[in-house]
């Protein structure tokens, strides 16, 4: 078969997680022939990975170049104005969606056509925003946001414009089209259901519309801008686990909120991730200094902060404890990598927590620590674990998405955002070999007995065959229901203040 796979800030342009899955699953399925479709940042990233010969093309879509330099004529904007009106209505958080896709549809021909960027940024777009906008801006349980101001609606229609820019590109042709995230990464394979009835396959490795929820925290935009733009991608998600004709989460922990989301139970199919046991060597020694260890990008959702406490407060009981820390920085996270720094400074870690960028191997952080630590906020379910796993040593790990299931009873988990649950767990580790030993001894075991590569990829084989084949039926959409401006619509929803604890959302 020829396979769409569309993939967003990762695979080929990036190392990380989801990338060496993507990597794993087109040379485990060599049969196949692979397009990839690489959201990217703006569009002059390089390969980071050498890539197969069944992967034959890669086409990458910028999502923050510069747009084109257009000015909207008079026939444009008014071609635009009852579009955007009806997109903005139905984001209205009283009206459930209807008419959403619709919307969709309608602004993939002006962007198909290289006149959204121009249709967005007009007068007459912010105008229509401003007058628009309330619907889908409204606080829950009948606060008010404020209204929505010049700048609020600028600022909304720059992102919006970002955001669908993968309508603009064809619709893929291909025999089926596997986007690896939620969200974004979901436009083309929409765009190529409708237009062609292409299959649909998703796979979820983290949560999209969690991790959008932690991301647009807060103080990150206005309360009016930041509901839209939230309201956007609560939308697009549900779509995407609609329209799906197979949702593969990468832990069951994530088939809660697929479920939540409107995904019909029948088409949810956990496949979990795997690793291939013989690249990851049992450890035949430990350090000589008690050592932590902690592997993957420094990003806000690694949470190095909380790491960085968590182990001041590990050397308050053993004083000559080391915490080395082995990944990249990825583009942009040069911010976030000072924070850390400045944090390590005013802990007084200098020269005991040591950053030591990207490793050759991944195996040689993890045999450089007695314990592996990830104290992440969001997680699917981290190759991080299962390779340490593989390595016979134990990690103290934060209870958040699939992470559970990874290491069952052959580790310790801890609340998120938790500096002195981190600390105990990892103190009392250092300080009880026998019991660190017996766990990194199954914690081995468990990842050759439920986590190999060859039974994760057999089981995308046989899901490529069975959705490909499945009849397409035609999806009739409702008719959208326009909103009353008169009457504020009101929502209940997540506002991002409850998205790091476990569950799933109300």
């Amino acid at each position: 078969m020829k396979i769409t796979l569309i993939t967003e800030g990762t695979y080929p342009h990036h190392l990380g997680g989801v990338s060496v899955w993507c990597d794993q699953l087109v040379r485990e399925i060599a049969e196949h022939q692979f397009d990839v479709l690489a959201l990217s940042a703006t569009g002059t990233e390089t390969n980071t990975w050498d890539l197969p010969s069944n992967v034959t093309a890669v086409d990458a879509l910028p999502l923050w170049s510069a747009p084109p330099r257009r000015r909207a004529g008079r026939t444009l904007r008014a071609q635009f104005r009852p579009v955007q009106e009806r997109f903005f209505n139905s984001m209205a958080v009283n009206n459930g969606g209807h008419g959403f896709v619709q919307s969709l549809q309608e602004l993939a021909e002006f962007a198909q056509g290289g006149q959204l960027s121009a249709a967005m940024s007009s007068e007459d777009a912010v105008d229509t925003l401003l007058r628009v906008g309330p619907v889908c801006s409204h606080r829950p349980h009948g606060a008010g946001a404020g209204p929505l101001s010049v700048g609020d609606a600028v600022d909304v229609l720059i992102l919006l414009e970002h955001f669908l820019r993968p309508l603009a590109v064809p619709p893929p042709t291909a025999d089926l089209c596997h986007s690896v995230a939620n969200g974004l990464g979901a436009l083309p394979a929409l765009a190529a259901k409708w237009a062609h009835g292409t299959p649909f396959l998703m796979t979820e490795h983290g949560l999209y519309l969690r991790e959008r929820y932690l991301s647009y925290k807060p103080g990150s935009l206005s309360q009016p801008a930041r509901a839209i733009v939230l309201r956007f991608f609560k939308l697009l998600v549900q779509e995407g686990y609609k329209s799906a004709d197979l949702v593969a989460p990468g832990s069951g922990y994530n088939r809660l909120w697929e479920l939540a989301g409107g995904t019909p139970p029948t088409r949810i199919y956990p496949v979990r991730n795997g690793i291939d046991p013989s690249s990851f060597p049992v450890a035949i020694s430990e350090p000589a200094v008690p050592t932590l260890s902690w592997i993957g990008r420094i990003d806000p959702l690694k949470d190095v902060e909380t790491l960085l406490r968590a182990f001041s407060l590990v050397r308050v009981a053993i004083p000559d404890c080391r915490l080395r820390l082995f990944g990249p920085v990825p583009e942009g996270g040069e911010e976030y990598l000072h924070k850390c720094l400045d944090l390590a400074a005013e802990l007084d870690l200098d020269g005991s927590a040591t950053f030591e960028g990207r490793v050759g191997s991944p195996v040689e952080a993890y045999h450089a620590g007695h314990v592996v630590v990830l104290t992440s906020i969001s997680e699917g379910l981290p190759y991080t674990v299962l390779e340490a796993m593989a390595t016979g040593r134990p990690v103290v790990a934060t209870d958040v998405g699939g992470v559970a299931e990874a290491v069952g009873d052959t580790g310790l988990l801890v609340p998120p955002r938790n500096p002195s649950a981190v600390a105990d767990a990892c103190v009392h580790l250092l300080a009880n070999a026998d019991e660190r030993r017996a766990l990194g001894k199954a914690a081995r075991s468990r990842v050759v007995h439920l986590f190999t590569a060859k039974a994760s990829f057999d089981t995308y084989r046989r899901l490529y065959r069975d959705v490909a084949r499945r009849p397409q039926p035609k999806i009739i959409y409702p008719q959208p229901k326009i909103i009353e401006l008169s009457a504020p619509a009101r929502e209940t929803q997540l506002d991002g203040s409850d998205v790091s604890r476990q569950g799933a959302p109300a």
